[in-house]
């Protein structure tokens, strides 16, 4: 069982930056792919990036690519998503997600654990 725990959501203007983190329980953190997901209002969850276990390879949706960055400390059992030049397109609910999956990675039904979220509200 694994508990996600996620943080540093807020509100920011177009062209700044936030840091999420994500706390996350258990002994073998180091070993799950760790997820961010985002779910807009009307709107499905979506893929945000992932960073593997163990390898700690990194991929992101077209969207966010070359303005977030997701990174994992596996002594702090934490990830992180810096998130520069935010835009309003990036308001949403953002979840953090721990999955053992080898593949579709991208896919929710990869993730078996799920935090409850966290606002980020970006104003143009």
């Amino acid at each position: 069982q694994v508990q996600l725990v996620e943080s540093g959501g807020g509100l920011v203007q177009a062209g700044g930056s936030l840091r999420l983190s994500c706390a996350a329980s258990g002994r073998t953190f180091s070993i799950y792919n760790m997820g961010w997901f985002r779910q807009a209002p009307g709107k499905e969850r979506e893929f945000v990036a992932v960073i593997t276990g163990s390898v700690g390879s990194t991929y992101y949706a077209d969207s966010v690519k070359g303005r977030f960055t997701i990174s994992r400390d596996n002594a702090k059992n934490t990830v992180y998503l810096q998130m520069n030049s935010l835009k309003p397109e990036d308001t949403a609910v953002y979840f953090c997600a721990a999955g053992l999956s080898r593949g579709s990675l991208h896919a929710s039904y990869a993730y078996a654990y799920w935090g409850q979220g966290t606002q980020v509200t970006v104003s143009s």
